[in-house]
């Protein structure tokens, strides 16, 4: 093995961020542990087209890298994914349901032509949680809970950097979607899908009318009390259901990140109230610093230690 496949010799790291919209490409440098802003590629991703068009548009996102760099590629991916296989497994999650049973490795491999030795998969949630404890809200916690708040809930329980997924102090997986809260599963409270739900039956308007979370939160801010008790329920129900698994793990941070961060002032209270309702308060809650750069440098530190042990 080379020291430029492994990136020992400071050569940077590339990652990719896939997400249900876009993905994400970037070269990281090894030495700031940071993407270099130049090469920072952000392109559309058609989630629910076929299997080829996908990896397709994945490809032209890291073929975009300026060349290089080292030959193991960091991959931030959303679940339900073999990570250890690069197999998909997504069904019935309304993204990427062309990639079941696909060698998404394989295929991204045989498209980025010699630029690549080995993509090195972990979760997205995963992802943003390291790349927060290498350089970000997460650093010096040696056990963190960090979460990311968009379509749905993800979660990562970092110990000492590195993600815990079995053992009885994690939810099954090591996360939080599996859940229930108030008799129902936690995304059905708090998801996309979930808050414009309770908005509509609190304020009776039709499903082809509801606005979006973006649009609920901009209400909130601006005094619906409709809006501002949707946000209220979601978070401290979040809360509720977090605040035995910090206990068990014995956290000492919440990390959040994802696209609802976004209205930090409505997140924030409600979810700190439903940890203090379940004897929580002490545990502070943070916001993000890298929320966006945080899934590519976890990823090329996934990257690099996966190299390291090998």
């Amino acid at each position: 093995m080379t020291p430029a496949s492994t990136g020992r010799a400071g050569m940077p790291v590339p990652a990719l961020d896939i997400g249900g919209t876009h993905v994400t490409a970037a070269l990281v440098n090894p030495a700031t542990s940071r993407p270099d802003p130049s090469t920072v590629i952000r392109k559309p991703l058609p989630s629910q087209a076929g299997a080829a068009a996908i990896l397709d548009g994945i490809a032209a996102a890291a073929l975009a890298l300026p060349t290089g760099h080292s030959l193991r590629w960091g991959v931030a991916m959303p679940g339900p994914f073999d990570y250890d296989t690069g197999i998909g497994r997504f069904t019935g999650v309304g993204k990427f349901e062309s990639l079941f049973g696909v060698d998404v490795g394989a295929g991204l491999r045989e498209r980025l032509r010699g630029r690549s030795e080995k993509l090195c998969f972990l979760n997205d949630a995963d992802a943003f949680a390291i790349g927060e404890y290498g350089a970000g809200a997460a650093t010096g916690h040696d056990r963190v809970v960090c979460l990311t708040l968009g379509t749905g809930v993800g979660s990562s329980f970092l110990s000492a950097g590195r993600p815990v997924h079995t053992g009885p102090a994690v939810p099954p997986s090591g996360h939080v979607h599996h859940l229930t809260v108030h008799g129902r599963p936690l995304e059905d409270t708090v998801s996309r899908r979930g808050i414009r739900s309770l908005y509509g039956r609190s304020t009776a308007a039709g499903a082809a009318r509801l606005p979006d979370v973006d649009e609920l939160a901009a209400r909130a801010t601006k005094g619906d009390a409709a809006a501002v008790e949707v946000f209220r329920y979601a978070f401290d129900a979040l809360g509720q259901a977090l605040a035995p698994w910090i206990d068990r793990f014995a956290a000492t941070a919440v990390v959040i990140g994802g696209s609802m961060a976004q209205s930090w002032n409505l997140i924030h209270p409600a979810l700190t109230t439903g940890l203090g309702s379940a004897g929580r308060a002490d545990v502070p809650v943070l916001p993000a610093r890298h929320p966006e750069e945080a899934p590519l440098i976890g990823a090329a530190h996934w990257a690099q230690d996966t190299s390291d042990a090998s």
